[in-house]
């Protein structure tokens, strides 16, 4: 599972002049060695997009429809769609987002034409395991949410969010529950956010994990469950800024066997060049890992 990934902005200019697939190249390995590969989109598809700029830093995101090509890859089999800049050009660009994942054979959830599509579970079976993924936003902004007549990703309710990790997990799903919250450039969890979170851990989810953090937060692990506040960027133009910290990103390796969680691996990640992560090495490993840890309750 990843965290917060925007091919737009700078990240879109570097695919621009090195390639598409020019994010991928030192993480591939990665992907290449899980079976169900996870990305947290938030920035639309479309076709019509305006040609990306050099330091460019507009708050409205959009991604060449041929880029693409980069998910497809790494293989990435798992879209979440429950960004904040899904609609920033208004809603062509998610109707074209949602055709182009369906032509490609991708999976995705978190957002959808009308409201009951938005908030549909994604059911995936692998090796006798049963997994449901259940995402949504709540940090919006407004124009983000379904509606009646416009689609858009699924705003969250938490009430109905529990009943239905409680549903799936007395039906023994591994139920994984991914959350657009609101941003706040801190390792450590508000106090909302660990209620939030630690109330869909307690109704069964097996995994719930953060989609919005920019900047990795901390983690709280049970013995057959798992919380990460926020995972960080995956492929997003954040070099250090605006806090130091934005290069540093996780990977969450998950490792189910017969239903059970037995592991998790958590790969560390900095990114270079506003676009391309790379595995950090062993020095850049511990300091990160022991300034996260070192708020884990």
């Amino acid at each position: 599972m990843t965290g917060t990934t925007a091919l737009a902005r700078t990240t879109a200019y570097k695919m621009a002049v090195n390639g598409t697939l020019y994010p991928a190249e030192d993480i591939l390995p990665v992907f290449q060695n899980s079976d169900l590969r996870h990305v947290s989109n938030e920035s639309a598809f479309w076709s019509l997009c305006p040609e990306p700029i050099l330091n460019g830093q507009p708050m409205q995101f959009c991604t060449p429809s041929a880029y693409l090509e980069l998910f497809l890859h790494l293989g990435v089999n798992i879209i979440e769609l429950t960004g904040n800049h899904l609609r920033d050009y208004d809603w062509p660009p998610l109707i074209e987002t949602l055709q182009l994942l369906e032509q490609n054979g991708i999976s995705y959830y978190g957002s959808g034409r009308t409201i009951a599509e938005a908030a549909e579970p994604l059911f995936l079976e692998h090796n006798e395991n049963r997994f449901v993924f259940l995402g949504c936003n709540i940090s919006g902004p407004e124009h983000v949410f379904v509606t009646d007549h416009l689609p858009g990703a699924n705003h969250c309710d938490f009430d109905k969010m529990v009943a239905l990790v409680e549903k799936f997990s007395d039906a023994g799903y591994i139920v994984v529950v991914t959350l657009q919250y609101y941003e706040t450039y801190s390792r450590f969890p508000t106090e909302m956010q660990a209620r939030d979170f630690e109330r869909l851990s307690n109704a069964g989810a097996i995994i719930v994990s953060g989609s919005q953090a920019h900047l990795s937060q901390t983690m709280r692990p049970y013995a057959d469950r798992f919380i990460h506040y926020g995972l960080g960027n995956l492929f997003f133009d954040q070099m250090d800024r605006p806090v130091t910290g934005t290069r540093q990103e996780f990977l969450d390796r998950y490792v189910f066997y017969k239903g059970r969680l037995l592991q998790v691996e958590l790969i560390t990640a900095l990114l270079e060049d506003y676009s391309r992560p790379r595995l950090m090495d062993g020095i850049e490993r511990q300091e990160f890992l022991e300034e996260v840890f070192s708020y884990v309750e």
